[in-house]
């Protein structure tokens, strides 16, 4: 392991705080809910040296261990970023989980590890490999464990076949004292056709006061086009990850239905955003398994949102609901799938609509996409967002990309009451 000081990345520190100025835009709509966002760059490349013109990062995800929890005897939150390099000339062609970590809000870091025994590659029979992948973090308070949840993607030769292979749900548990992940598992799901391609690749979940998780998945049968998904209510002992039920079951009669599905909670109320290839989803429930109807994300003026093809993940603050996205029609027709710059607005939650002018940009446009990103609360006072510069030789370093790891610390103007100290 090496630690990576702070001061080597004093020129990009600088640079993303001309950004932070200039790219931010709109106020927040009430005072109350203001905040401040501040930019970080902890890496730049696979040794700090920059884009190498055929890695790229992918899949940052914050995750924090709280101060005096097990492993941390300190007074400030550790916080751990998994991420994965990816092959730039592939088709989401991954390779093992890395992680850097810091124990000093990001002054600091050490890292990248690699974490091939417990979270890389492994072969399978017929020339098969299959490696973990979207993985997202979260603290477990009932157990008190930092759990990764995601999914597993199978290659032959680097490509994946067609129809494509089985996929499960992969989860791992860090040891902090180790800087260490536990081997990867797999949640076993009902065993029906359905559920034969199911996992829960760059979601949130949302975990429950009596530790049960509610955690979103989505899924299709080996020959289907399009994915629905579900939240699946597990059990988590600290080591084992299992079933209990799953809710209602959402799709749409759309190419690719509705995918990588984020769960929350405000109030009495869950709500549950969703990818699909046309426009982002939205819908609502009161027990975290049960939804109306999905409608279309849209501005408040009733104008399509614009996000579609990529992810939308909630930030959640006691008193407001936020949501991240990317969006047509940020000068941006250059960057693949419109997928930068990276947006946060607040939402109504009463009509589940984006509140056009509380829209802020949290990370700069610079020719790279940026829909592959991970939210975390890391106290009381902040939520990390996290994502990388999703690079393509023939246009991103144009723009002035350089496969950054970027972070967007969102300091609350008045503590989270929603995160536990």
């Amino acid at each position: 392991m090496r630690c990576v000081p702070g001061h080597r990345f004093a020129g990009l520190a600088l640079i993303a705080s001309i950004l932070a100025l200039a790219g931010a835009s709109g106020l927040a709509a009430e005072p109350e809910l203001d905040y401040r966002i501040e930019r970080l760059v902890p890496l730049r490349g696979a040794d700090g040296e920059g884009f190498d013109g055929k890695m790229s990062w992918m899949h940052a995800r914050p995750g924090a261990i709280p101060p005096g929890a097990p492993g941390n005897a300190t007074d400030v939150p550790i916080v751990v970023l998994t991420l994965q390099r990816m092959l730039v000339t592939g088709s989401d062609v991954f390779f093992a989980i890395q992680d850097l970590r810091t124990d000093d809000l990001g002054r600091t870091w050490a890292g990248p590890v690699e974490h091939a025994t417990s979270l890389g590659r492994t072969k399978e029979p017929g020339g098969v490999t299959v490696v973990p992948s979207d993985i997202s973090l979260q603290w477990h308070a009932a157990t008190g464990k930092l759990l990764a949840i995601g999914h597993n993607v199978r290659y032959t030769n680097n490509r994946r076949p067609q129809p494509v292979r089985a996929r499960e749900t992969v989860y791992s548990v860090y040891d902090p004292v180790h800087r260490s992940w536990s081997p990867q598992q797999w949640l076993k799901m009902p065993n029906k056709p359905r559920f034969q391609n199911a996992g829960a690749g760059s979601i949130q979940r949302y975990d429950l006061p009596n530790g049960d998780i509610l955690l979103p998945i989505y899924y299709k049968e080996p020959r289907a086009t399009n994915y629905s998904s579900t939240v699946v209510r597990c059990r988590f002992d600290g080591r084992n990850l299992t079933y209990v039920e799953h809710g209602d079951e959402l799709t749409v009669n759309l190419p690719r239905g509705l995918c990588e599905p984020s769960l929350t909670r405000l109030g009495d109320r869950f709500y549950l955003t969703l990818r699909n290839d046309s426009t982002g989803y939205v819908t609502r429930g009161t027990d975290g398994l049960h939804f109306d109807k999905p409608i279309p994300w849209t501005f408040d003026d009733g104008k399509n949102l614009g996000s579609y093809n990529t992810q939308q993940h909630w930030v959640t603050h006691g008193d407001g609901l936020f949501l991240v996205y990317t969006r047509r029609g940020a000068n941006n027709n250059h960057v693949p799938r419109h997928r930068a710059p990276l947006f946060i607005a607040q939402v109504d939650p009463e009509k589940m609509r984006v509140l056009r002018k509380t829209e802020r940009i949290l990370v700069p446009e610079l020719g790279a996409q940026l829909g592959n990103f991970g939210v975390g609360d890391v106290s009381p006072d902040e939520a990390w967002v996290v994502t990388t510069e999703t690079m393509r030789p023939a246009t991103s370093a144009r723009y002035g990309s350089d496969d950054r790891v970027w972070i967007a610390r969102i300091l609350w103007n008045r503590p989270n009451r929603l995160v536990q100290p």
